[in-house]
């Protein structure tokens, strides 16, 4: 799984003291660019090959402000025209959340799903979890 650490700011907070439950849709994505690189090294809009159809949250504990907060990211399935991806959020060796995001393999262009090619298949199996 990619890792990635964020450290909380005031501004994500809500007005109880925690991190605020939509921060972390947020986070999760920041932490999907590894994930994205892998799909299209490029990086480019103009051509970009997914579109998000899903996403799950499962709030687990607490997050607080003042400890930095690691982000996992795998993937847990692929499909033909489909992928989910799978990530946690821990805080001093705490699971606080879980997400699921299905990300489509999309062309713009057609406005249609796509067959995910092998080579990205190839380039995401050590995401694979």
């Amino acid at each position: 799984m990619d890792t990635t650490t964020i450290t909380p700011r005031f501004s994500e907070t809500d007005m109880l003291g925690h991190i605020s439950n939509t921060t972390l849709p947020i986070w999760f994505e920041g932490a999907r660019e590894g994930f994205f690189r892998r799909i299209h090294p490029a990086m480019t809009t103009h051509d970009w090959p997914l579109i998000l159809a899903r996403i799950e949250l499962d709030l687990k504990a607490q997050l607080h402000i003042g400890d930095d907060v690691t982000l996992k990211t795998g993937v847990e399935k692929i499909g033909s025209k489909s992928m989910t991806v799978y990530q946690e959020a821990w805080q001093n060796d705490q699971l606080a959340a879980v997400a699921r995001t299905v990300m489509v393999y999309f062309d713009y262009s057609e406005q249609c799903s796509k067959v995910i090619p092998d080579d990205v298949r190839e380039r995401l199996a050590d995401l694979i979890i």
